[in-house]
């Protein structure tokens, strides 16, 4: 089969709402370039390997890579695409450059381009991310394995958000929590939250595909009896008394239904939320306050922020 590589030239700030918007579409995988991580130190004693090549990043902003098949409706599933990236400027998203080219590869190449980027990575105290197709022996007897098929949606589970998210599960959560996941994404926040000792986890998400990927997901893990998924938009009709939500999203979509989380969490309950960005921080400290939680903790991970709060 014949493939498509759309590369978009932008800004980190745009990594996830374009990444969402990719798969939504029907990408099959996705790249992100970003020149950070020809700098960056990566640990090799994990498993992480790299295999980097200057040449293949920009010398700002970031390269996001999405592979679709060669078919007749190509052309307008890429314009359908730029209108969507376009529409993000409305949520005073910056977008930086916004240039966008095409080319094609075949399906090998497709398949080496993106998975030479995913290797086994520990992410927390406790965590470590694996893909499917790799072999892995625990370092630690008390790690916990999550095992993400990056091929369905959301990529690899180890972006700044995702990794702030579950670093901060890892702290606040008790064994036999109920969690709602908001966003499930890959379902990386629901597994996380189930494998570290939840009784249960609602998963929503307004995407089919999202919620596809978070049914799988949980299955590679065996936590499909403990995860519920349910394709929902944020916490529109849920009525559950809940320990923790969890979100990594937009912070324009978090501001939308603090009230809501707010009324499905129990009282001490903790409402942890991420993929802000440093500018969009204040507003989010501030809608949360003004609901009536305390902000107990803000964890910073290169340009991204996550906020606990909690319902006192």
């Amino acid at each position: 089969m014949k493939w498509s590589e759309l590369c978009i030239h932008t800004t980190n700030e745009a990594i996830e709402p374009i990444s969402n918007i990719l798969h939504e579409t029907g990408a099959s995988g996705l790249v992100i370039e970003d020149p950070i991580d020809l700098v960056k130190e990566h640990s090799t004693a994990f498993g992480e390997i790299f295999e980097l090549n200057p040449e293949e990043y920009p010398e700002e902003g970031v390269y996001i890579k999405a592979y679709l098949p060669v078919n007749s409706f190509l052309g307008e599933t890429v314009e359908e695409i730029k209108q969507a990236i376009n529409n993000l400027l409305l949520y005073d998203i910056d977008l930086g450059r916004n240039q966008i080219s095409l080319s094609e590869v075949n399906e090998e190449e497709w398949s080496t381009a993106w998975k030479k980027y995913y290797k086994p990575v520990k992410i927390s105290k406790r965590i470590t991310i694996i893909p499917t197709w790799e072999e892995y022996t625990p370092v630690d007897t008390d790690e916990v394995i999550i095992e993400l098929d990056p091929g369905m949606a959301f990529g690899t589970g180890t972006h700044p958000t995702t990794v702030l998210s579950i670093q901060a599960l890892e702290q606040f959560m008790k064994s036999g929590d109920t969690v709602i996941d908001v966003g499930s994404g890959s379902g990386v926040l629901s597994i996380a939250s189930a494998l570290l000792g939840a009784s249960h986890v609602h998963a929503y998400d307004l995407d089919d595909v999202a919620v596809k990927s978070t049914i799988l997901n949980a299955k590679l893990n065996k936590m499909e009896k403990k995860i519920s998924v349910k394709q929902n938009n944020l916490l529109d009709h849920i009525a559950i008394e809940a320990d923790i939500i969890v979100s990594n999203i937009l912070a324009e979509i978090i501001v939308r239904f603090v009230d809501d989380a707010w009324n499905n969490l129990k009282p001490g309950g903790y409402f942890i939320t991420s993929g802000i960005i440093q500018n969009k921080k204040q507003m989010v400290k501030d809608r949360l306050e003004q609901q009536g939680f305390q902000i107990i903790q803000m964890n910073e991970m290169e340009d991204w922020i996550s906020i606990v709060a909690q319902k006192l």
